[in-house]
């Protein structure tokens, strides 16, 4: 099964002022990723082609980069997802841009499981949280979304299974 999955902003700025977005993911001035409420986006060495990282459980590699304009990873785990995840900024007009990130993947029958339960639902409210961040980044009005309650439920589960884990180690 083939899965598009894409989330954009409108943002009132134009694409010069907001290619740090792209550009200084995963670093200490991160403006993009919203680390302060999900696992933190983190690579072996600086943004480049060939950087290994990912987020929590979810695992890529840099496959693409032009500054300021798009970045794409390719997953590497978890299993049965085969494909990538981008993020690309366009610009509408000197004043609009707009900021997107697609997921396109195959998914395997296990990982079509995992992809409607968990995956998908924390995904999007992840990439809504960080689209808020874009938005204050641009105009300094952000959105405060609430996470629906199967999101709040999913994140208290996997807290309690990372506290079990780490108190069997």
């Amino acid at each position: 099964m083939t899965v598009r999955n894409v989330h954009t902003r409108e943002l009132p700025a134009s694409k010069t002022n907001l290619t740090r977005l792209i550009d200084c993911l995963a670093s200490d001035e991160e403006c993009l990723w919203p680390n302060d409420k999900w696992p933190a986006m983190r690579f072996d060495r600086p943004l480049s082609v060939g950087a290994v990282g990912g987020h929590g459980p979810i695992g890529y590699t840099v496959e693409q980069y032009e500054p300021g304009n798009t970045i794409q990873f390719r997953f590497t785990r978890p299993t049965g997802l085969h494909g990538f995840h981008r993020f690309d900024l366009e610009e509408i007009d000197s004043n609009t841009t707009v900021l997107r990130h697609t997921i396109e993947t195959r998914l395997s029958v296990g990982a079509m499981l995992r992809w409607y339960v968990a995956i998908r639902p924390l995904h999007d409210a992840l990439m809504e949280d960080a689209l808020d961040r874009a938005e204050a980044f641009a105009c300094g009005s952000p959105q405060q979304r609430r996470w629906s309650p199967w999101v709040r439920f999913l994140r208290r589960a996997m807290r309690r299974k990372r506290k079990r884990s780490r108190g069997a180690t």
